[in-house]
């Protein structure tokens, strides 16, 4: 029997996606937001989430951190056209395993009852949350953790009374004493 014809090659094909967290370093600068966030638009890749702030001020140098899934080759190849942009120093990926910390950040408000209230306090106890605003009627907390873990935070919460959920996407850093070199020009 004939193999079917495809313009992509089998190794691509059998490929698994896998969620992967991507830093950019930049160029602080009006339209490099714009820039980055394009090549995603441009080919057709979903940013999941999205951090950015300034991390250098005498270098004027801000970190992106992005979410996104994709397989192995797609990665390499968003990092290999990320490094083509004018204003990228720097790209890493890290995926999700053990060699990396992640964390992200979530506040979460409840309105309710008095007795829901305090099942609600109960649950933010055991988790540690930091309370950042109390009144008789409502409450707002701040808890940091891993994706799952503000998942299931916020599972346990909802019966009794979410009103609203803020919720930041992940930031990841390399575990021990590597570091992101400066991979621009190179060929990955």
């Amino acid at each position: 029997m004939k193999k079917p014809l495809s313009a992509y090659p089998d190794s691509i094909k059998t490929e698994q996606t896998e969620r992967h967290i991507m830093v950019v370093w930049v160029d602080n600068e009006a339209g490099v937001l714009a820039r980055v966030s394009g090549l995603f638009s441009g080919r057709g890749y979903n940013i999941e989430s999205l951090a950015v702030a300034q991390v250098d001020d005498e270098k004027n140098i801000s970190r992106i951190t992005i979410a996104t899934n994709g397989t192995n080759s797609v990665i390499e190849q968003i990092k290999a056209q990320l490094l083509k942009l004018i204003p990228v120093y720097k790209v890493a990926s890290f995926p999700v395993d053990d060699k990396s910390i992640f964390r992200e950040l979530a506040l979460v408000k409840i309105i309710a009852d008095k007795k829901n209230l305090e099942k609600a306090k109960e649950i933010c106890n055991s988790y540690k949350a930091q309370y950042l605003d109390t009144t008789n009627t409502s409450f707002i907390v701040e808890f940091h953790s891993t994706r799952r873990e503000i998942d299931r935070f916020i599972k346990e919460l909802k019966p009794y009374g979410i009103a609203s959920v803020a919720r930041t996407g992940p930031l990841a850093m390399a575990k021990g004493a590597e570091i992101t070199e400066a991979n621009k020009g190179k060929v990955i």
